[in-house]
């Protein structure tokens, strides 16, 4: 018995596979909608697109820290006017109870 060998279909055959495998790549790109699905596809451009994911990141993160120091500081600010409200108005009422106008008892008004 002799053995023999269709060339052209075993030819055939391997390169139906190497479309194939090449129609799965380009199918999972067009529906993933990145150029490097893996890093087989481009480890350069992996790394690269990598770091700038995490600078993104980071630059999000120092946004929210920078938003949430300025409400911070807007807080204290609103404490600080209240602070100055009631200085200014015990002032006020220094200078009133100071008058010798008012009689020991407005005195004694003005300051409760």
């Amino acid at each position: 018995m002799v053995v023999q060998h269709n060339l052209t279909a075993m030819n055939s055959n391997r390169m139906l596979g190497l479309t194939t495998s090449s129609l799965a790549k380009s199918t999972e790109k067009l529906s993933s909608g990145y150029k490097v699905n893996r890093a087989a596809d481009d480890a350069a451009g992996l790394a690269i697109s990598e770091k700038m994911r995490r600078q993104v990141r980071g630059l999000t993160q120092a946004s929210t820290n920078a938003q949430d120091g300025i409400s911070c500081v807007q807080t204290a600010e609103g404490a600080l006017n209240e602070v100055h409200d009631m200085l200014q108005r015990m002032n006020e009422l220094a200078t009133k109870a100071a008058n010798d106008t008012n009689m020991s008892e407005d005195r004694s008004y003005i300051q409760s």
